[in-house]
């Protein structure tokens, strides 16, 4: 479940490039703080899976609700 939970998540996610320095940026809509930057946009969304999967285990061990994300909840 929660598999499908990252994997939902990551569909949803939005990235565009800065161009001031030529980087990516990313974020999953609806998970404040979620998000990650990198020179490429693989490492773009690397980082960001990293920075999804501390999120919901800090929300997890505080916790803390968890959104659904595309009808999916962890």
């Amino acid at each position: 479940m929660l598999a499908n939970y990252f994997d939902q998540a990551m569909e949803i996610a939005i990235y565009e490039i800065i161009e001031d320095d030529r980087t990516y940026w990313g974020e999953i809509p609806g998970l404040q703080g979620v998000w990650a930057q990198n020179k490429t946009l693989e490492g773009c969304r690397r980082e960001l899976r990293e920075a999804l999967s501390d999120w919901i285990a800090l929300r997890l061990r505080l916790r803390l609700h968890v959104p659904e994300v595309a009808g999916v909840s962890n």
